[in-house]
């Protein structure tokens, strides 16, 4: 059986255990050197020589990974960081004319695989110490149909433009104005249309250094695009936009493919992700340890075979349940007890002014929150959480509120201290679906951004409170950590008879997570108008009709899915005004 030993020598820094790992270990009992500590202090396995008897990984349960591959991985990897590291194995293929996706968690590889495909990493075939190469690549693939395409990398005849998925670091390494920055990239002469429909013409004389987020990730998207390339890699292009932004992307990325070129998207936004690719490959594995691409399957069937957690064609269960989304049926229970009411609220911060004109929250609701970024959604619930002081208007009051801010500050602390209480009163409900107990002797600072997120939403949902209000708690997560929170949060709620308001620009994640919808219509920058609570299907339909487009169920597993526009579906919904179905 083929066996990978992955070994996080950073988490293992006592030298005692693993002196004491070596000591019980079997095959080196018998007097082979399975396991030994290398030049650095580092403790390294022999994969040849592991047998696979759980030992170690007991003893070191967060640093130490012994993992039986399937069958069929018996080739080595496509590239593998150095020994006792993560190892990726087989390679999504790019296809002309179409946009293709890579569907998978995080830490799966999804960006090692772009990366190699956009020249930025050699694939070493597991020989890490000996360097990597692309001819070797196309060795691996020769008489596959993948072969041809990597050679035309090879020569040059495909040219290959890439996205980073960590837009935030760009200003680190760039400076100047952003006109200056998409001028020097610009092969293709269309940056003034590009920056028109992107809607960064307003920011061309701005530092690189001083636009916000959502900016620099639409920055980072017309350079890439910008490229007179055609293979366009994006990694995560979606991050920090909103859901209009996020659609408009969408059709722009669509109306730039043609014949002659091809997109390879990785996108945790479910809904968008189907929207925007024609096919998809599903990654699995396991999360830091090693991955594999499956073969590649139309959008609509990869979608739904990652819904069911089975690859047929691998036999490879890559999920214990199956995920199901039902179709709605009317709540229960309206006479319930009101929570907290607003009426004629407003509040101005600075040329924007807010206003809430009347609204009630009841126990029990889990309410989702729609609009788009700058139109007041985080004002509004600092403002139910008592963060932000109204002007005028009325709230009622003596509500315990528990609030989780849209930015995440981190400290030194350790995330078992801030958590504590979360440990004491809900490992079942909290810590265990959260995945957190690997972090707990982790301080804050040294947490990436979705390690960071499932830590707040813990602490968020631990405090004894009878309002839980959560700011964008699906960012930085993946599409299985979206799924999992979303239930956790949707019952925690509902077992402790408490409300929820989840402010998101995920539409699936809102979709699954709601029983109600609050929409903000309005001006970003200018005026934000608190509009419901609605049901799902009025609170869908006011907010789809301002983005153009239609909703439908899938017949299989009942996921909403974006028509195609001018489609006889999007036609006879936007006819009859049901641009949703609950």
């Amino acid at each position: 059986m083929t066996r990978i030993a992955v070994v996080d020598n950073q988490k293992l820094k006592d030298m005692q255990l693993k002196k004491h790992i070596q000591h019980m270990c079997p095959v080196n009992r018998m007097g082979k050197e399975c396991i030994t500590i290398g030049e650095n202090d580092g403790l390294i396995i022999d994969e040849n020589l592991c047998t696979g008897c759980g030992i170690c990984p007991k003893l070191a349960p967060d640093a130490i990974r012994i993992i039986n591959l399937p069958e069929e991985l018996k080739q080595e990897p496509i590239h593998r960081y150095g020994q006792n590291l993560f190892a990726l194995y087989s390679m999504p293929t790019p296809m002309f004319g179409s946009i293709v996706g890579i569907l998978g968690v995080n830490g799966i590889g999804k960006s090692t695989a772009i990366k190699i495909l956009a020249r930025m990493l050699k694939p070493n075939l597991g020989n890490w110490e000996k360097g990597g190469s692309f001819e070797a690549l196309i060795k691996r693939f020769r008489g596959n149909e993948a072969q041809g395409f990597f050679e035309k990398i090879e020569k040059g005849q495909i040219k290959v433009s890439y996205k980073p998925q960590h837009v935030e670091l760009i200003p680190k390494s760039t400076s100047g104005k952003v006109s200056e920055l998409l001028k020097k990239v610009d092969e293709k002469g269309k940056m003034g249309d590009y920056t028109k429909i992107l809607e960064i013409e307003r920011i061309l004389d701005n530092d690189i250094k001083n636009i916000s987020g959502g900016e620099l990730q639409r920055v980072a998207i017309a350079a890439a695009v910008l490229k007179d390339a055609n293979l366009n890699v994006l990694d995560e292009p979606t991050t920090f936009l909103d859901i209009k932004q996020r659609v408009r992307l969408g059709k722009f990325i669509k109306g730039i493919s043609s014949e002659e070129n091809s997109s390879l998207i990785v996108e945790h936004d479910l809904i968008i992700f189907d929207y925007l690719t024609d096919y998809a490959h599903i990654m699995y594995g396991k999360e830091d340890t090693y991955g594999v691409v499956s073969g590649v399957k139309p959008t609509r069937n990869a979608i739904n075979v990652y819904l069911s957690g089975y690859l047929k064609e691998e036999n490879v269960r890559f999920r214990d349940k199956p995920v199901k989304f039902e179709a709605r049926v009317p709540l229960k229970g309206e006479n319930k007890q009101e929570l907290i009411s607003w009426k004629s609220v407003g509040k101005k911060l600075g040329n924007f002014s807010l206003s809430a004109k009347e609204g009630s929250i009841k126990r029990g609701d889990v309410i989702g929150i729609l609009g788009e970024n700058g139109i007041g959604k985080t004002s509004f619930v600092k403002i139910l959480a008592g963060v932000l002081e109204k002007d005028s208007g009325e709230i009622s009051e003596n509500v315990k509120v528990s609030y989780k801010p849209q930015y995440l500050e981190a400290s030194d602390e350790l995330v078992a201290a801030v958590l504590k209480d979360a440990l004491d009163k809900y490992p079942n409900q909290i810590i265990n679906p959260l995945n957190i107990e690997p972090l707990l002797l982790k301080k804050l600072n040294e947490l990436s951004g979705g390690e960071l997120q499932r830590v707040a939403i813990a602490l968020c949902l631990s405090k004894d409170a009878d309002l839980y209000l959560l700011d964008e708690p699906s960012a930085y997560l993946d599409i299985e950590q979206r799924l999992i929170i979303s239930r956790l949060i949707r019952d925690f709620a509902e077992n402790k008879n408490a409300s929820a308001l989840i402010v998101d620009h995920d539409l699936l994640f809102i979709d699954y997570i709601s029983h109600k919808l609050m929409v903000f219509t309005g001006q970003p920058g200018k005026e934000g108008i608190v509009r419901g609570p609605f049901t799902m299907e009025d609170g869908m339909n006011l907010f789809l009709r301002e983005l153009g487009i239609t909703l439908r169920r899938d017949e299989l597993s009942k996921m909403p899915r974006v028509n195609k526009e001018d489609s006889f579906k999007d036609r006879e919904q936007k006819e009859n005004g049901k641009l949703y179905y609950s």
